[in-house]
């Protein structure tokens, strides 16, 4: 008896650990999307008001990595990329509602692939939802699943866990078949 009350306890403080420690990592993740959006906006800013043309990004890259050797993610193209994505996401309350919630990789996959920014957001939302991988969100989105949605009749939603109704909705769609068995 003593070895199951154990078992139990060691099972309820294992899994608030593992809770935590997700909360974490979305918690960090959201801090890094929101510096990303914000050096990207002071960028812009600064080439705005100050007229620096795109030519201030290697420079700023380069003494980004002097001051931080050992810090990753500020090359040349990723500053870009934040650039871009704070053009993208002129208002910061889209960040801090949905696009934050994401990788730093789905949101550049998202910008690069969708330009309009309904649809990048509905994709952005489906993401979050679905739990999709980045190579999940792409196929989704070269299968248009956007415009597929409820094109398909079935009584999936009614029968299935939305997880799986999702899924087997996605899977069943005649345009979804085809692209996945091109030859």
């Amino acid at each position: 008896m003593e070895i199951q009350l154990y078992q139990s306890l060691f099972s309820d403080i294992k899994q608030k650990i593992e809770k935590a420690q997700l909360k974490a990592v979305l918690s960090v993740n959201a801090e890094m999307i929101l510096l990303y959006w914000d050096i990207g906006n002071t960028i812009a800013l600064q080439q705005q008001s100050k007229g620096w043309s795109a030519g201030v990004i290697p420079q700023l890259s380069a003494d980004i990595k002097t001051a931080f050797p050992t810090l990753k993610g500020y090359s040349e193209r990723n500053l870009g990329y934040m650039l871009r994505f704070a053009k993208e996401y002129a208002e910061e309350s889209i960040l801090q509602q949905l696009v934050a919630k994401l990788p730093w990789g789905h949101n550049i996959l998202l910008i690069e692939k969708i330009k309009d920014q309904n649809i990048r957001l509905w994709y952005a939302q489906k993401c979050i939802e679905n739990n999709w991988s980045r190579d999940v969100l792409d196929i989704q989105i070269k299968s248009d699943l956007y415009n597929r949605q409820g094109k398909l009749i079935n009584n999936f939603k009614a029968t299935l866990p939305d997880a799986q109704s999702d899924l087997a909705i996605q899977t069943f769609n005649p345009t979804c078949i085809k692209f996945l068995i091109k030859p």
